[in-house]
């Protein structure tokens, strides 16, 4: 089955490829869409359907996409659905001001947090969801992954995201758990 991936974000892209193997996973560009769709839900499921739905109507092919993000719990969540413009900025941006915002912070508990959503052309949608418990570090440690991922202390592995392998890190990940569950639907 061929889908498409509805993002712009390489790194989700071959993440996706990743962990679904055995599916023929293109870009949106390779499908011929190269809008961006508005994030106008108030929670992961809602922006993911958004990009699913509009993906897959735009190439006609089954379009899965994910929102994903990093909820503190002494910021009451955030940057939650806002993870990836929590700044204005970049990855760089939003690190900075994540530590900022921690700064003096004993409580540093957070979860990484996804929802997938696949669509199909005949209106038939699924949808997965996974979590990734961990707490945010005082400073940046590894030179692996994307995002938070530096500041992101795992649980399971001991270490950040971005000091893990692709293969460790899409073991216990939020976006592999609900890439792992979605597959399971499938």
């Amino acid at each position: 089955m061929k889908i498409v991936a509805a993002t712009g974000n390489a790194n989700k892209l071959r993440e996706f490829r990743e962990i679904l193997a055995g599916y023929e996973v293109v870009s949106a560009a390779e499908a011929g869409f190269h809008g961006d769709v508005e994030e106008t839900g108030s929670t992961f499921a809602e922006n993911a359907l958004l990009k699913a739905r509009a993906v897959c109507k735009a190439t006609g092919l089954p379009a899965l996409a994910d929102d994903s993000g990093l909820c503190v719990d002494a910021l009451n969540g955030a940057p939650g659905v806002y993870s990836a413009r929590y700044s204005g900025g970049g990855d760089r941006e939003n690190r900075a001001l994540l530590l900022k915002n921690l700064n003096g912070v004993e409580n540093r508990r957070a979860h990484f947090a996804c929802c997938i959503a696949l669509a199909f052309p005949d209106g038939r949608e699924i949808t997965a969801e996974g979590r990734a418990e961990g707490k945010i570090l005082h400073e940046e440690r590894g030179t692996g992954g994307f995002g938070y991922d530096s500041l992101f202390l795992s649980d399971e592995l001991g270490v950040s995201f971005a000091e893990t392998t692709e293969e460790q890190k899409n073991a216990v990940s939020h976006r592999g758990r609900a890439l792992g569950a979605l597959k399971k639907l499938l």
